[in-house]
């Protein structure tokens, strides 16, 4: 009999176990670091280099971009993992809830933004709305879903056929989100009376399912093989410990390091954001006794914004929202960030760089020392959370990045560009793949992205026809129309693996602007 010190841990059964690793060089004998050197080995890895993480980077040194954000995320997750499977008053809560490899929380991290189509969550808002109403996928296009059929499905540089063969603990902690958009768990995330943070937002109609989710219908039983080994110790519907340190570890890295990058190119500054705030520290107590429809009719006004976030958040999370902890938030980001930061304005000098790597460092630390576990969390957080100074700094550092950059006119315009360009690239592949007489050239990942899914969602019609669900809500049937999600969920893997400059590229020459056909050939 195998003792309990000894038992091979279930977590890390692969996906297949009979695979070999074939031609693929393993760097560790241990089964979650070598997750961690396959996912950093992949192409789809590597191409983060060249995707959006709010505005491209176009090569400067100065904003991140997909690849140096994963890196970042990977840094802290390591850290947080690391902290609470050792500490004393964290580790046996961390043991019972079903562990916490530091390997598996970086293997994670640095895989969590695999499927960032081009231009980032602005690419991922427009490939959903062509996915569901131009190809009636009930599943849409869903950033973290695309990254678990990457690891499961369309990678073909890893050790099998399918996906990198990955262990079911590296698997899990990659389901930021572990539901589908409409078809598992039953009951669904979305209909619990206080649904997942992702589940339900933005509001949904009823029966459309949710907002977030981390697998297609076509990765559903991937989903729940690995998070099979995870039953009796978390809820169906809640993420793994891991995964809940991979999350909280993107909060942490986005909260700082993109406010980082507009203070460095001069958009965020000084004098707009210090009158937010500091007009709403000193009059809070008038702003908040406004009504809500004054409110949100001169939401302009200095303070009326940070106002509404606070609304917002007594709301959305009442579990942990509370009016002093919100104004001690909003002090501490006033004298850290504007005071400290912004108020040197960035001029690539050693002080300027100082002030801005200080800002990191500290904050980064603030925030890993207030990583708490918690037996039994709110459906709206996972079980490693942050303590309230710290969960508040963190809701204010985002409300600066969204009320003071992405909310930018000028973001809009350059946006709006983005979003034609990805429409018109997909209706000229669509058109190629209906043109019997050129269909033959297609680029060639194209041509095996299309047999990939005309297989899989014939499988579903024959095995789980119950799964094959229109945008309409109604099922699927029939040849032709089976044909004709194969088609969409193809062209949009093929759109979603391209670089912001690729799809660019690609755009370019398939609409005669391009002198040079020899161009990107990994793309072909």
């Amino acid at each position: 009999m195998v003792s309990e010190v000894n038992r091979p841990d279930p977590r890390a059964a692969r996906r297949d176990e009979a695979a070999e690793a074939g031609g693929f060089a393993e760097l560790s004998s241990s089964p979650f670091r070598a997750d961690r050197d396959r996912l950093v080995a992949s192409p789809f890895f590597a191409r983060l280099a060249g995707v959006t993480q709010v505005v491209s980077a176009g090569g400067s040194a100065l904003l991140h971009n997909r690849l140096t954000h994963s890196l970042k995320v990977a840094q802290v997750a390591r850290a947080i993992a690391e902290r609470i499977s050792s500490a004393e008053n964290s580790a046996a809560l961390v043991a019972k809830l079903g562990g916490c490899d530091p390997d598996v929380a970086e293997a994670a991290a640095l895989g969590h933004d695999l499927g960032h189509p081009p231009f980032g969550h602005l690419g991922e808002q427009v490939l959903d709305r062509i996915a569901r109403h131009r190809y009636g996928l009930a599943d849409g296009f869903e950033g973290n879903a695309q990254t678990f059929r990457i690891v499961t499905t369309t990678e073909v540089g890893g050790p099998v056929p399918r996906g990198l063969n990955l262990t079911a603990a590296t698997r899990a902690a990659l389901l930021k989100y572990p539901w589908a958009r409409l078809h598992r768990p039953q009951p669904h995330p979305s209909e619990l009376p206080v649904p997942p943070r992702g589940a339900a937002e933005p509001p949904q109609a009823p029966g459309s399912g949710s907002a977030k989710f981390s697998a297609y219908s076509t990765e559903l039983a991937e989903l729940e093989a690995c998070r099979a080994p995870f039953a009796g110790r978390i809820e169906y519907w809640q993420q793994t410990v891991e995964a809940s340190v991979m999350d909280l570890a993107d909060d942490i890295a986005y909260a700082i390091h993109d406010l980082q990058d507009f203070h460095r190119i001069g958009v965020l500054q000084h004098a707009e954001v210090a009158t937010e705030l500091g007009h709403w520290l000193s009059r809070r107590a008038e702003l908040a006794a406004l009504p809500d429809a004054e409110l949100a009719d001169r939401h302009r006004r200095p303070g009326r914004s940070l106002e509404s976030l606070r609304r917002h958040l007594q709301v959305k999370d009442s579990w942990i929202t509370d009016a002093d902890a919100f104004a001690e938030a909003v002090a501490r980001v006033r004298a850290q960030l504007v005071d400290e930061l912004l108020g040197i304005p960035f001029d690539g000098s050693v002080e300027a760089e100082q002030a801005t790597a200080r800002f990191s460092a500290g904050w980064t630390a603030r925030l890993v020392d207030g990583v708490v576990v918690t037996p039994s969390p709110s459906p709206r957080t996972g079980h490693v959370t942050l303590e309230p100074p710290q969960w508040h700094e963190v809701q204010v550092l985002k409300f600066v990045h969204k009320r003071f950059v992405l909310q930018r006119p000028d973001l809009a315009l350059h946006q709006r560009g983005q979003a034609s360009l990805l429409v018109t690239l997909v209706d000229a592949l669509d058109a190629w793949l209906t043109d019997r007489e050129e269909v033959s050239r297609l680029p060639r990942r194209l041509h095996d992205l299309v047999e990939l899914a005309q297989e899989e969602y014939s499988d579903l019609a024959e095995h789980a026809p119950e799964l094959l669900i229109g945008a309409t809500g109604e099922p699927v049937s029939g040849a032709d129309a089976v044909r004709s999600l194969a088609r969409g969920r193809a062209v949009i893997d093929f759109v979603a693996s391209l670089t912001d400059r690729q799809a660019a590229a690609m755009l370019d020459a398939i609409s005669g602007r391009s002198a040079q056909p020899w161009s990107e050939p990994s793309v072909l």
